[in-house]
């Protein structure tokens, strides 16, 4: 199915655009949207930040109890599909078969959905949390196994469950039904043809707009680290000027990945990303607390399981604090704002997977990594912390950027891993730039898979100007109203999202059913055909 104005005729397709092929229902307002946010930015000034922490405030003031019950009902849908009648079939079809290996699917979804906010918030987040425990006293050994439990419950399962939704909805819709690879094709079982009118380009549009900006973020927190891993290392001033150089360099870099393609470029820097982290990781757990961290991986996960429901329906609704709003209600609407970009993403690199493989691979794999990550980076800033050999906290409440490389200085070959520290973030930036200007290039070309050059070298450019812009008009909390702003709409969209995708599943196991029945009768007349044949 061809979206309006798409050219069917194979010769056209064959000669193409050399430098954009564009769906100009999308690709136009969205295009006009990011640049009045741009100029506006711009105009405004300093009243800017003013303007977006009024929106970070008010969105997620208004919208927490709706965030916290839509990342519920995500992680339901998850098992629903892995572990009903679903789970059997296989997006784009029964012969089809995996185009990547398992290690270099993990390395690819996990690169494109957590690396630079890893890098951030391994050591940022536990030591914030154990200063100002939301369900304990601090200074308790609760409070301890409050911060691990709460920075579980934000990298864990929740988000991986909204990747997993939508990953399997547009892999589903793009791969076993024909449609093309736009958030537009998921909603067809209730809207049928009418995704190719203008309710399919607005939804298209605020999934461009939510990955952009879910991309901004991204890319700003990973400047500030970056800035603040430079200025460590090499001693220069970690100001917005140096932050805004460090994205045009990384964009450009980006650029580069983007016209070698998904397989010469994204594919290889995600190994790169995984290796490096992998080498990270294992530094942290010789040199570190080894016994320490690993029981931390280990009570932390059970913490975690055990007060499940208590961490992920609390809204801070009987008590007065701005916690959820500050911390939880911004990660629901980053990881939601996210899912375009990360959902389209993954489903591009799974055809052949069954529904359950797929859920299983996506909600499980990912989720452990991290857990580990965050026991060996937070659990050896705790006990640095805890036993009085370094004052981390201290370095996190005076600024969360430097966390990371205040820990890594207190081991062996403290600027070394500093530097190398720096290189994976901006590893990680490059990879989540690249693939996020994939993933719009494809929602703002009608779906298609393979757009040109030019195009990705736009958007790529783009993603880059307006995290430079945010970080000049406003800073983290500029990046963080811009995420807020865009997943709130878009949590809505997911849950119908995720109603449209049962239909469909139900409509593919009807149809395997049907045909299953078909080539049952047609060996049973091919056996009586034979027999009858011998008998004569």
């Amino acid at each position: 199915m061809a979206l309006r104005g798409e050219d069917d005729n194979p010769e056209s397709k064959k000669r193409g655009k050399k430098w954009f092929d564009i769906h100009g229902p999308v690709f136009w307002p969205s295009v006009i949207l990011i640049t009045i946010l741009i100029v506006g930015t711009i105009l405004a000034g300093d009243a800017a930040e003013e303007v977006f922490n009024a929106a970070r405030v008010g969105i997620t003031g208004w919208a927490s109890w709706l965030f916290v019950a839509g990342v519920n009902i995500f992680i339901v849908f998850c098992l629903y599909f892995a572990f009903s009648r679903f789970g059997s079939i296989r997006l784009g079809g029964n012969e089809a078969k995996p185009e990547f290996s398992n290690m270099a699917w993990f390395a690819m979804l996990f690169s494109a959905g957590m690396g630079i906010g890893l890098m951030f918030f391994a050591v940022a987040e536990p030591m914030w949390h154990l200063l100002y425990p939301p369900h304990a006293e601090a200074g308790s050994v609760e409070s301890v196994r409050d911060a691990m439990g709460v920075t579980f419950l934000h990298w864990g399962l929740h988000p991986w469950a909204i990747y997993g939704v939508v990953g399997l909805a547009l892999a589903f819709f793009a791969f076993n039904r024909k449609l093309p690879l736009s958030f537009r094709s998921v909603f067809y079982p209730l809207l049928g043809d009418r995704i190719n009118g203008w309710m399919g380009d607005v939804i298209d549009i605020l999934a461009v707009l939510a990955t952009l900006f879910g991309l901004a973020t991204s890319l700003g927190i990973g400047a500030q680290q970056a800035g603040a891993g430079m200025e460590f290392v090499f001693g220069f001033e970690n100001t917005t000027n140096l932050q805004v150089i460090i994205i045009a360099v990384v964009t450009l870099v980006a650029v580069g990945s983007v016209v070698l393609g998904i397989h010469k470029g994204v594919k290889v820097l995600s190994k790169f990303n995984i290796q490096l982290a992998g080498l990270f990781l294992f530094f942290i757990l010789v040199f570190g607390p080894t016994l320490f961290i690993l029981g931390t991986f280990v009570q932390s996960t059970g913490h975690y399981l055990q007060n499940f429901a208590e961490y992920a329906f609390w809204t801070e609704t009987f008590s007065e604090g701005s916690f959820m709003t500050d911390w939880t209600v911004f990660y629901w609407a980053w990881w939601i704002s996210w899912s375009p970009y990360v959902g389209m993403f993954i489903a591009r690199i799974s055809r052949g997977r069954t529904v359950k493989e797929f859920i299983l691979g996506v909600l499980i794999v990912p989720t452990v990594v991290t857990f580990l990550w965050m026991s060996g980076f937070g659990g050896s800033a705790l006990f640095l912390e805890t036993e009085g050999l370094a004052s981390i906290a201290e370095a996190v409440e005076a600024d969360q950027t430097t966390s990371l490389f205040v820990l890594l200085n207190e081991f062996p070959f403290g600027i070394v891993t500093s530097f190398l520290a720096v290189i994976l973030v901006l590893s990680f930036f490059v990879t989540s730039s690249d693939s996020g200007s994939l993933v719009i290039d494809g929602l703002t070309s009608g779906g298609k898979i393979d757009s040109p050059v030019g195009q990705r070298v736009f958007w790529a450019s783009t993603e880059g100007l307006v995290a430079a812009v945010l970080l000049i008009g406003g800073g983290l909390g500029a990046l963080q109203a811009g995420a807020i702003s865009t997943g709130f709409p878009f949590v809505i969209i997911l849950l119908i999202m995720c109603y449209s995708l049962q239909r469909g599943l139900s409509r593919e196991y009807k149809d395997n059913l049907m045909k299953e029945k078909d080539e049952e009768r047609e060996s049973y007349r091919d056996l009586v055909s034979k027999t009858i044949k011998k008998q004569k």
